[in-house]
């Protein structure tokens, strides 16, 4: 009997797709990576819109079930695979209830602002267009009231979620990777103690 490899359809460039990929590799997981061309407008083609109909990556094929969502992925990768590679959900009700608390943080107030900055910085800049300044103050202003409540939680626990390395702290690594080296905001985390030793223990991994 073969089991049946996960196929993961993405592009590295795209963070959605490096947080499947990080969420694979700490389960130990065998896949397989289908290269979807964002810039020869791939995603939006026929084929690929009849896995995720919303053009975007990534998607994984596991036997019959097609799934998309990054952080969709990412949970059920963590349910399917509990037993083997690092945990990532918490053992008890209140440890599962923590991760999901700190995953709903960085989905509704961690990633808004970081994705726009990244936007403004990078890839507007990247498609012709200009960086508004003022745009990146506002959200650098939210970012900054994000990162201290983590400077605060962070000085209590080792991750997000406790002191266990988790979801929460996973789904922050794509895009905290393009803050510090593509959008040079380096300082937003190394300026606060704690979540700056969290960053370097988390984007060791």
């Amino acid at each position: 009997l073969v089991m049946a490899v996960i196929k993961l359809h993405g592009h590295p460039i795209s963070t959605a797709t490096a947080m499947v990929l990080c969420c694979l590799n700490e389960k130990e997981v065998e896949y397989d990576f289908s290269l979807v061309e964002l810039s020869a407008g791939a995603h939006k083609q026929p084929q690929y819109l009849a896995l995720n109909p919303f053009g975007v990556v990534p998607t994984i094929q596991d036997g019959d079930l097609t799934l998309f969502e990054s952080r969709a992925i990412v949970k059920y990768l963590a349910k399917k695979y509990k037993g083997q590679g690092a945990d990532l959900l918490g053992n008890t009700l209140a440890e599962q209830a923590l991760v999901e608390q700190w995953c709903e943080v960085e989905g509704h107030s961690f990633f808004p602002p970081a994705s726009t900055i990244l936007f403004q910085t990078v890839l507007r800049p990247l498609r012709g267009g200009t960086t508004d300044e003022a745009v990146v103050e506002i959200n650098i202003g939210k970012l900054n009231k994000v990162l201290d409540i983590y400077e605060e939680r962070l000085s209590k626990s080792k991750y997000l979620a406790g002191d266990f390395f988790s979801l929460a702290d996973l789904q922050h690594l794509p895009w905290t990777q393009y803050l510090v080296t593509a959008c040079k905001k380096g300082d937003l985390i190394s300026s606060r103690k704690h979540v700056n030793a969290w960053w370097e223990d988390i984007s060791s991994r």
